[in-house]
């Protein structure tokens, strides 16, 4: 039997928290399980910099992806470690719907975990929220955490 995974979204806050907890007892119940934490910093093709700003676009992006990795994907590693689970920290720059639904066609997870959040501006009023947009595009379940 192909052995299942599970796709974590963090966000940094209680939201991410509370997917990354339900995941974990998922993972536990399952058995054979693993967990992808992903964590993806919000960046858009379409937004319009100066040229100075591009310059410094790869230092910045390098730095968040440090930060990120230091300050949120480590620690939830460690925790899911400890807890005796077979786990890997992933973070990435881009739409975070997106990147979610490609990492879990991608490896073949069998859901994506999310944590519910409200709206957050006009983007989501938009475009529509990360959850709601993962809910009716994902090519996997998604399990929206409240």
């Amino acid at each position: 039997m192909k052995k299942s995974t599970i796709v974590v979204g963090l966000d940094g806050g209680e939201a991410g928290s509370r997917a990354l907890d339900f995941a974990s007892a998922q993972a536990k119940l399952i058995g054979e399980c693993d967990l992808k934490l992903v964590y993806v910093i919000e960046w858009s093709p379409f937004s319009f910099q100066t040229s100075e700003e591009n310059d410094q676009r790869h230092k910045r992006r390098e730095e968040e992806l440090s930060l990120a990795r230091e300050r949120i994907l480590d620690p939830a590693v460690k925790k899911m470690t400890d807890a005796g689970l077979s786990v890997e920290g992933i973070v990435r720059h881009g739409d975070v719907a997106d990147i979610l639904d490609a990492i879990a066609k991608k490896i073949g997870a069998q859901q994506i975990v999310v944590g519910r959040v409200g709206l957050r501006g006009i983007k989501e009023r938009v475009f529509g929220g990360v959850t709601g947009r993962l809910a009716v595009a994902s090519s996997v379940p998604v399990t929206i955490i409240p």
